[in-house]
């Protein structure tokens, strides 16, 4: 049953697909303490589409809330 599934060309191609960004995903989740996002990403496979909106959306929005503020410069 296994090696049929595996001759199968489409899967073979979203599986290289799909790996790589949920790899990258759980780990931005969880150096970011995402627990929702990183259970999400780990139980639920929708051919990386979440993972993607993390990596590019909602990861840089939270990156933007934790960075500080620029301090003003004097200008004497």
């Amino acid at each position: 049953m296994q090696s049929e599934m595996l001759k199968n060309p489409l899967l073979i191609v979203i599986l290289l697909w799909s790996i790589p960004w949920k790899i990258v995903a759980l780990w931005k989740s969880a150096r970011n303490n995402d627990k929702w996002w990183f259970g999400t990403f780990l139980f639920i496979n929708l051919v990386a589409i979440p993972e993607i909106l993390y990596i590019f959306y909602f990861n840089n929005k939270n990156v933007r809330k934790k960075s500080s503020p620029k301090k003003a410069e004097n200008t004497n």
